[in-house]
Parts: structure tokens; C-alpha cells; sequence
């Protein structure tokens, strides 16, 4: 496994052994339909959900909390290596384009800047599972770690 260092400042790290062959844990991940079902920890859901697969590519969610308040997310994707690794971040929207600032006025979830470092490997028992989750601030750390960053 290819992993990133990690600043625990800064970093947040969920690993999982997970009894599902990597194909089916890639297609979860990647499969819009398959992602909105766990991608965020309940009582949250995803209610929309778009993925481009490509480095450029789009990677766009909407989270939806219980009370039915929506918190659109756009991403792209960096690097793509089937079955194996996805980096995607928060900073850039689709075909790279630098994501707007976020106004005062927007969701606490709006705020997050984020690269997301997922890597796959397989196991004798299934999946091998590891999502860092890179932050700017400490803040930006604490408010996804609040969220249920572990839990999802």
C-alpha cells in the first residue's frame, strides 16, 4: 500500500478490514448509486451524487442532514488507479478548476477544504481499506472529525 504521511495536526485516518473483495468495496466507491447508500454515517444521506472518473474528473455529493437541510460538496479527482487508489480534493472543482471561496453566508460544511487520500489492497479475507482525510487548519480537522468523519 502506498500510504500518505500523516500530520496528526492536520490529518484525520480511518482504516478498515473489510470482508468484501476490493472490486466490490472499488465499485462503492465509485458507482454513485452504491455511494449515496454509505458515504456519510446515519442519520445523514446522500440525496444527490455525480462522479467523473478520471483525473479532472468531477466528484460532486449533496449531504443531506436529518432535518432536511442540504450541503452541496464539489470535488475532482487527481489520480485514478482502478481497484487500488483515488485522490480527490475539495480545492479544485471538475477539470481543475480552483473552487470558489466560501461565503460567510454558506453551511459550516460549505467551509471544509479537504484532500482525500483512499488506497485499497487486498487481503486474504477481502479489503484492506484507508481513507486520510488532509486538512489546512486544525479547525478544518476538528469541524470533519465532529461530523462523524470516524463513524461514516
Amino acid at each position: 500500500m502506498d500510504t500518505t504521511s500523516i500530520d496528526a495536526e492536520l490529518d484525520l485516518v480511518l482504516e478498515r478490514e473489510l470482508t468484501v473483495p476490493v472490486n466490490l468495496v472499488w465499485r462503492g466507491l465509485t458507482e454513485p448509486e452504491l455511494l449515496k447508500k454509505w458515504f456519510v454515517p446515519k442519520p445523514w444521506s446522500i440525496s444527490d451524487c455525480r462522479v467523473d472518473l478520471r483525473p479532472g474528473g468531477e466528484f460532486y455529493t449533496v449531504m443531506q442532514d436529518p432535518e432536511g437541510n442540504k450541503f452541496p460538496n464539489s470535488g475532482c479527482f487527481l489520480e485514478v488507479i482502478d481497484e487500488k487508489r483515488l485522490i480527490w480534493t475539495s480545492a479544485l472543482v471538475k477539470n481543475y478548476r480552483p473552487a470558489a471561496p466560501a461565503a460567510a453566508s454558506d453551511k459550516e460544511c460549505a467551509h471544509i477544504v479537504m484532500t482525500a487520500v483512499i488506497e485499497l489492497q487486498p487481503t486474504s479475507s477481502g479489503t484492506r481499506y484507508r481513507v486520510c482525510a488532509m486538512h489546512n487548519m486544525p479547525e478544518q480537522r476538528k469541524m470533519h472529525e465532529d461530523m462523524g468523519f470516524h463513524e461514516g
